[in-house]
């Protein structure tokens, strides 16, 4: 079995960010959600490390109503 990457895999920005907390809204996050995945879809430095942000959202927020 694999256990998830808890750590971001480039720049680690979020090794220090300490506790996590509800800072953004619903409608925030899901656009946040959006602009990492059109950041990870691009062949660059920073995607993998987006990917990996995505995910984590991802998996915290509820999906978006349908509409």
């Amino acid at each position: 079995m694999t256990h998830p990457q808890t750590t971001p895999p480039a720049h680690g920005a979020a090794e220090n960010a300490g506790p996590l907390l509800p800072l953004l809204t619903l409608s925030e996050s899901h656009d946040l959600l959006r602009l990492l995945q059109l950041v990870a879809d691009e062949d660059d430095e920073l995607a993998e490390e987006a990917h990996w942000f995505a995910q984590q959202l991802t998996s915290r927020i509820p999906p978006e109503p349908a509409g």
